[in-house]
């Protein structure tokens, strides 16, 4: 399932507003860490057995069930319904007899009386049922025993089935057939995972959870029958699905597997041009806008069946349309094997910006996953656009139709990286969401740094996320998705398993020693049902590495990192002799530390520390061979961890010369920009920038009218200009609108976000009220030193200015407030006399921006209109 990530549900909401309520806070530099939580020897629980061994393996006597499918239904597009039947074959693999088996009943959550309609917020979400449905319309349930059907003692509760068996299911093998009819009305948007979009040129249907599935019987829980509430994912047991669609002629059919009968259902010219593109390395249109209008481009009957296969699966999922162009390109598997990459989308979403590109895509994230993990083991891989904004199935995903661009790989990416986790790796999602999401998040960064050399990716910015990924509320990973509160899901789904798999291979264990490791328990795992213990025990045997540390603080617990340099002092105080770093730890989180350190003479170097130094407490001091004084020693310089308060990671040596004061280095920074009588003349200033989020453009217009007016407008081009956050600041007045609806905000909310907008608060300073503190010690900002200037406003809002010790120009703010994000400027231009910032970096709900200047113009007569 993408995320979205879900750049646009929080994108602007979590950064904008919520992270600057102040909370009490520990005392600074009171250190919270204690090893002996971390360091725990007692970290694992219990030891191996005959089904999982210590070492993160299947054991000589590992079992799981199996489920086989023979589905045949009809599309019934007048009504918009679904009708057929589907045979399961269940084999019982367990050493259990079973007296009763479950089954998953997804199409009832669109019940009105559906326990997740019961447990959804009145805001409503990502996942609310919208419009309801009767659910799954079961005409009957059979055992077939000896070849002859035998009424069923079933009941249905909620999203599961339970069949009372007449004869208990014998183990280590014993078979059992089940058949259901049924039927139900395919809901227009089924949270976000199934549904139906209308078209200039017809409907698309997405179909996904479109029979009833045996439940999960394993070693671990036995029946696993959490019930579907719409957030949590699927756990399903691996077989072989044989089924047919039977749908009106004009529709191209799309589905998980094999098509068996390309020749009942597909015209000659689409035969012939489905076997150039096998043939290819180029996208080749099957179907194209001209073929979706012509009455030649399907077969004169008034239906057709659809016949597919698709073995060793847990799921099928299918998609059908008249609207559908179809282009294919073939996939190159590290064996020799070759697959096919296909993409069919309206013609609303053609274009070499948008959707043309799609199969390039997907043949790219197949053949790069399967280089770098396992081998894919599908024949096909489809993406189909459509109103599901993101989703995974076996060999085909649904992506959003109006995804373009960077977002369009990044979605694309995401949702075909899912058939490795949960596809091929069978995790349970409906407890361990992270182990789908999580894993594959990480390998999406992976494939997105070699795509193209590089032409969406962007490296992440791990300190200034980390007050929003580390934040107050957020909780541990190890949470059922349902559990963990939506704001939360992202972070503790996607985004910090996959950064702390990111860590291990970037920081801990380096590539060669992870990557075997990954590779060894993907390979191990294939086709089975893992724990997150099975993955810990792999993770640490394959590597030789006792990781136990990290899992427990990073997936059990909420522990924040705050690393700092605290001193430096010269042996016999002489810097010729050497040097001696005093580092330390803050908060409850241990990682290891790079250190990279500059002296006077210019030399400059890089020191790493293993994590173990904090086995022995909360402070550490290593020597280090400097020959001259150090200008600055900065903790993990190229902003790879977590911390929450990266303004102690580095240590200048150079002290504020004497006689420097607060109120001279705001002189200067006013008169580097153009002089404060200058600024106190501006009238107005208009500031149009440009950046992006994960490929997504996003766009800023910045608005100043003297005295006091301030106005933000953030939209999202790719998204038809869609308005994700407007901010309108006049006086003590301040609206701020995020998708739409007005945000409320506290009396101290709103003086932090005033501060933080003014335009040129320098010119204030001096007014009563305000205080200015001047730190004695240089700070480093981007390796160049600079002055610290605390102010505290009027209303008591604590923001520290960071002014370029050189130039004077204003290089960094950041609110002293928890979970505020920092701003850092750089790139000033001179716009009629005043030098403008060109770039602004910042992050928003944990993801890092810079915004570009395309266009800075000063005194052009904004209204006041344009701040009501």
């Amino acid at each position: 399932m993408k995320l979205i990530r879900p750049l646009l549900s929080l994108l602007f909401c979590a950064g904008a507003i919520s992270s600057y309520a102040q909370k009490a806070e520990k005392p600074k530099n009171e250190s919270k860490y204690d090893q002996h939580k971390v360091f725990n020897p007692l970290f694992y629980p219990g030891r191996g057995n005959e089904v999982r061994t210590a070492g993160g393996s299947p054991g000589a006597k590992y079992w799981q069930n199996r489920a086989d499918y023979k589905l045949n239904v009809t599309l019934d597009t007048a009504k918009h319904r679904i009708t057929g039947s589907t045979v399961i074959t269940y084999t019982n693999n367990s050493p259990d007899p079973l007296p009763f088996v479950w089954l998953q009943v997804d199409q009832n959550i669109y019940r009105e009386d559906s326990r997740a309609i019961a447990v959804t917020p009145v805001t409503g979400g990502r996942f609310t049922t919208k419009a309801y449905t009767k659910g799954a319309e079961i005409s009957s349930v059979t055992l077939i025993k000896n070849g002859k059907p035998v009424k069923a003692n079933y009941l249905v509760n909620d999203t599961r089935m339970q069949i009372k068996l007449p004869d208990t299911l014998k183990a280590g093998g014993g078979k059992l057939q089940i058949q259901i009819n049924y039927a139900f009305d395919v809901p227009e948007y089924g949270t976000d995972r199934l549904g139906r979009l209308k078209t200039k040129n017809g409907w698309i249907y997405e179909i996904a959870q479109w029979y009833p599935r045996m439940e999960v019987y394993d070693d671990l829980s036995g029946w696993n029958t959490i019930p579907y509430m719409g957030a949590s994912e699927f756990y399903l047991e691996y077989g072989n699905f044989d089924y047919t669609i039977t749908a009106p002629a004009d529709l191209l059919i799309a589905g998980s597997g094999e098509l068996l009968n390309p020749n009942e259902v597909l015209t000659p010219t689409a035969i012939a041009r489905l076997a150039t593109a096998k043939a290819s390395e180029k996208t080749v249109f099957i179907k194209d806008t001209v073929d979706v209008k012509s009455s030649t481009a399907y077969l004169k009957k008034p239906s057709l069946t659809w016949h597919f296969f698709c073995k060793n699966s847990r799921d099928v999922a299918w998609a059908a349309s008249k609207a559908f162009i179809w282009d294919a390109a073939r996939i190159n598997l590290p064996s020799g094997k070759k697959a096919l990459a296909q993409s069919v989308y309206p013609v609303e979403s053609k274009g070499n910006t948008k959707w043309g590109r799609s199969t390039e895509y997907v043949k790219a994230t197949i053949e790069q996953c399967s280089k770098n993990w396992f081998e894919y083991s599908y024949p096909v891989a489809t993406n189909v656009a459509g109103i599901v904004g993101g989703m995974e199935y076996p060999g085909i995903v649904f992506c959003g139709y109006t995804s373009s661009g960077g977002g369009l790989w990044n979605v694309t990416n995401h949702e075909f990286g899912h058939n490795w986790f949960p596809m091929i790796v069978g995790s349970n999602e409906r407890k361990f969401a992270w182990m789908d999401e999580g894993f594959n998040t990480f390998i999406n960064d992976v494939d997105t740094r070699i795509f193209n050399k590089g032409e969406y990716y962007e490296k992440e910015d791990v300190n200034a996320t980390a007050s929003y990924m580390f934040g107050d509320g957020v909780e541990p990973i190890m949470n059922t998705p349902d559990v963990i509160q939506p704001n939360n899901l992202g972070i503790d789904a996607y985004q910090k398993p996959a950064l702390g798999l990111t860590i291990l291979r970037e920081q801990i264990l380096g590539h060669e020693r992870f990557d075997y490791a990954f590779r060894t328990y993907i390979k191990r795992w294939a086709f089975k049902h893992p724990s997150p213990y099975d993955f810990f025990h792999s993770m640490d045997n394959a590597a030789g590495e006792d990781l136990s540390w990290f899992w427990n603080e990073w997936f059990f617990t909420s522990f924040k990192l705050d690393q700092g340099v605290k001193d430096i002092k010269y042996i016999d105080n002489d810097a010729a002799k050497g040097s001696l770093i005093t580092i330390e730890n803050l908060e409850e989180m241990a990682l290891p530390v790079t250190i990279a350190i500059k002296q006077e003479n210019g030399k400059t170097d890089t020191v790493k520390l293993p994590v173990e130094i904090w086995q022995r407490g909360g402070t550490w001091t290593f020597a280090h061979k400097s020959t001259s004084k150090i200008v600055y020693a900065i903790i993990d310089p190229d902003h790879n961890l977590p911390d929450i308060n990266p303004d102690n990671n580095s240590f200048s040596g150079v002290a504020v010369p004497q006689g420097t004061t607060a109120e001279s280095i705001i002189k200067k920074y006013l008169d580097a920009i153009g002089g404060a009588d200058k600024i106190k003349d501006l009238k107005d200033l208009t500031i149009t920038s440009i950046g992006s989020i994960q490929g997504t453009e996003v766009n800023k217009v910045a608005k100043y009218k003297a005295p006091n007016s301030v106005f933000q407008d953030v939209t999202l081009p790719q998204a038809g200009g869609r308005q994700v956050f407007h901010f309108v600041s006049v006086g003590d007045s301040i609206t701020i609108t995020q998708f739409g609806q007005k945000s409320p905000m506290d009396k101290t909310t709103s003086a932090n976000v005033r501060t933080k907008n003014k335009q040129y608060p320098e010119l204030d300073y001096s007014k009563a009220g305000y205080k200015l503190e001047l730190s004695p010690n240089a700070k480093v900002v981007n390796k160049q030193p600079a002055y610290l200037v605390t102010v505290t406003t009027p209303e008591g809002v604590p923001v520290k200015n960071y002014y370029d010790i050189q130039t004077g120009l204003k290089v960094r703010q950041l609110l002293d407030v928890p979970n505020a994000a920092p701003i850092e400027w750089g790139n000033y231009t001179d716009v009629k006399g005043i030098k403008v910032p060109y770039t602004e970096k910042t992050s928003v709900a944990g993801y890092p921006i810079e915004f570009k200047v395309k266009s800075a113009d000063i005194n052009t007569n904004i209204t006041a209109d344009t701040f009501k």
